[in-house]
């Protein structure tokens, strides 16, 4: 299938990417084996929390094998806080969302985050895309949006909700761009790192602050008494955020911005049929049209020839530029 400009073979690419697809695709049946035993902040909490576990295990493994990247001196740390503090603010304000809008529309926002992503790149990183990438853009999301509304049971608009959740979504689309735009600088594993103890501050933080203020420390690890809550928790946070985030990472250094985000978009696609085999919940007509034409985007845009830009900029380069 060739190389990339960066010399990562596309097959790797897009396996990596097949996996972050599924990473986040079968994230909601966790979510559901956890939601009897644990509130969103508190499942946040420990989320994060096996997460960083995984990653300190994990950067554990690679050191002792000497395949951790050595830090080079005078980085400037900043972007990769920044990288790191746009994520986990999408993720603060999509819970704050929730509060307001529906699921179903907080669904529907972030299906436009490869939109979002393609006009901030553009900006900032001057990557373009040819009128087909375009095509395949418009169509992968056009029919998520779609699928989602007409798979809805509830649909109703809340202009606050709707704002904070269009706000999280552009959080995200900076995430993707400040990623990318710090490839030749840090590794995807010290974005991971940084995403995963940034998550764990936040999340665990808050969640022990309001058991500390109600005087419910009990109700906090409470939750930890359930086996099947540890097992589902644990998956949540070492392979839904730990991997995927690593995922996402290596996908951004080496794969064009718009395909990355379609990749996350696709993702819903992968939870409704995870739904239907794994759960029984039934598949209409629709299903099976928006799926093809989502498979359709995903793929037209995969194999899409790119348009020559310089989207190959990143931090190394100004710095080697400076």
């Amino acid at each position: 299938m060739g190389k990339t400009i960066d010399g990562v073979s596309r097959w790797k690419l897009y396996t990596v990417g097949i996996a972050f697809t599924l990473s986040i695709g079968f994230s909601f049946f966790g979510i559901k084996q956890c939601v009897p035993y644990a509130d969103t902040l508190t499942l946040l909490a420990y989320r994060f929390a096996t997460a960083l576990i995984g990653v300190i295990m994990f950067v554990a493994v690679c050191k002792a094998l000497g395949k951790y990247p050595k830090a080079e001196p005078n980085r400037p740390k900043a972007k990769l806080y920044q990288t790191a503090g746009f994520y986990l603010a999408f993720m603060v304000l999509q819970i704050l969302a929730m509060y307001f809008a529906t699921s179903i529309e907080g669904a529907i926002v972030f299906a436009v985050v490869p939109i979002f992503a393609k006009i901030i790149g553009r900006i900032t990183l001057g990557e373009k895309s040819t009128p087909l990438q375009n095509f395949f853009v418009v169509l992968t999301v056009a029919a998520l949006v779609v699928l989602i509304i007409l798979n809805a049971t509830d649909i109703r608009l809340n202009v606050t909700g709707l704002i904070i959740m269009t706000i999280s979504s552009i959080f995200m689309g900076c995430q993707n761009v400040s990623a990318r735009y710090v490839r030749g600088v840090f590794a995807p594993i010290e974005i991971t790192v940084c995403i995963s103890v940034g998550g764990f501050i936040i999340f665990y933080g808050a969640a022990l602050l309001r058991a500390l203020g109600t005087h419910d420390l009990y109700g906090l690890v409470e939750p930890l008494t359930h086996p099947r809550f540890v097992i589902w928790v644990s998956f949540l946070g070492i392979f839904c955020i730990l991997l995927s985030a690593q995922f996402m990472a290596f996908m951004l250094a080496h794969m064009e911005l718009v395909q990355c985000t379609v990749f996350s978009s696709a993702s819903t696609l992968v939870s409704i049929i995870a739904g239907a085999l794994i759960l029984g919940e039934p598949l209409y007509w629709y299903h099976y049209i928006c799926g093809a034409l989502i498979l359709t985007g995903v793929i037209g845009l995969a194999v899409a020839p790119a348009e020559p830009s310089n989207s190959g900029k990143s931090l190394r380069d100004d710095m080697i530029i400076q």
